[in-house]
Order: C-alpha cells, then sequence, then structure tokens
C-alpha cells in the first residue's frame, strides 16, 4: 500500500486565506503559513497515517481499528468528492500529526443553492495543548468555509466548549441538535 504526501486538497487554498480578517487574536502570533517552531499546517495526506493522524484522533472520540487499505480508500472518496478539508498541524522534528480539524462542505437547494461549512473533528494532542493549536485550525477552517462561499459555518461541541467557540463570533442557534446513533 503506497501511502505519500499528495494532499486531500490544493495547499493553495490554505496559502491564499485572508489572515487579515481573521477575528481572533493570537499571542504570540502564529498564522496557517507559520503556526509556531517546527510546525506545519497543511492538508491531510495518505502518509499521515503512520504519522499518528489516528492516535490524535482518538483523543477525541473512538476510532476503531483501521487498516491502510480502508484509510486510503476514504482518502481517495474525500478527495474525489471535494467536499473535504481536513487540516493538519505536523510536528517536523517528530514527524508527527499533532492536531487536526475538517471542514465539511455541505451543497443546499435553500439559500439560492448555497454552500454550507460544518467543522468536525477539531482535537490537539494532548502533548501540544496550549500552543494556540485549537484557535488556529477554527480561525483557518472559518477562513476557508468563507473562502468557499458558505453561507455559514456550524459544529456541534459540548457545553463546556461554547465559551471557545463564541472567540470566532460562532453563537449558539435555537436549534436543538438530535441524533440518532447506529453504533459506537
Amino acid at each position: 500500500m503506497l501511502l505519500d504526501e499528495s494532499p486531500l486538497f490544493d495547499p493553495s487554498l490554505l496559502r491564499e486565506l485572508d489572515w487579515n480578517s481573521n477575528t481572533v487574536s493570537f499571542s504570540p502570533p502564529i498564522s496557517p503559513s507559520s503556526p509556531g517552531d517546527d510546525l506545519v499546517l497543511r492538508p491531510l495526506c495518505t502518509a499521515d497515517f503512520n504519522k499518528g493522524f489516528f492516535e490524535v484522533l482518538s483523543q477525541l472520540t473512538k476510532t476503531g481499528e483501521v487498516t491502510p487499505e480502508q484509510f486510503v480508500s476514504k482518502f481517495k472518496h474525500m478527495k474525489t468528492t471535494g467536499d473535504y478539508y481536513v487540516v493538519v498541524v505536523e510536528d517536523t522534528n517528530l514527524g508527527q500529526v499533532v492536531a487536526t480539524a475538517t471542514l465539511i462542505i455541505e451543497h443546499k437547494f435553500i439559500h439560492s443553492c448555497a454552500k454550507r461549512g460544518r467543522v468536525e473533528e477539531v482535537v490537539v494532542s494532548d502533548v501540544c495543548r496550549g500552543k494556540q493549536l485549537g484557535k488556529l485550525l477554527v480561525s483557518t477552517l472559518t477562513l476557508l468555509s468563507k473562502k468557499m462561499n458558505c453561507y455559514k459555518i456550524t459544529l456541534e461541541c459540548a457545553p463546556t466548549n461554547v465559551a471557545f467557540y463564541q472567540k470566532f463570533d460562532y453563537s449558539a442557534s435555537d436549534e436543538t441538535y438530535m441524533q440518532c446513533r447506529f453504533f459506537d
């Protein structure tokens, strides 16, 4: 199974973000192009399977047992649709993914056939918390959804995380989140 550095989406989308329209302050200053010493923010690639991607995700939720073949198959599906933007932060000294988040674009008939962005699976490795990487990921995906002409961007979070997301101008809606789970 060939795992390589081919990105899930065009990295220029991240380079071209208008960071001046970011609404959150960073101290010390960081950005998608300069996320910190020995850190790189970039699109997911299949080589990340062996760089701790699932270990980071497992700090958020159950990931299950995933083979390289399953990972590559899902990666190809996501890349083909063009609606998945999984970003990772890699520690280049360690050669390991230390943070990740996903933007999914939904195509709608409402709002004149608009697009809606959804933020999913925001997680920073416990060894890298406190470096503003969660803020960086959410800011990046928020700006990316704007660049992709989404009419809105949404996410679901635990009540304890509401204040964090309010920093990015997210607000609680009057709607109730509901689910019907078929398996863990």
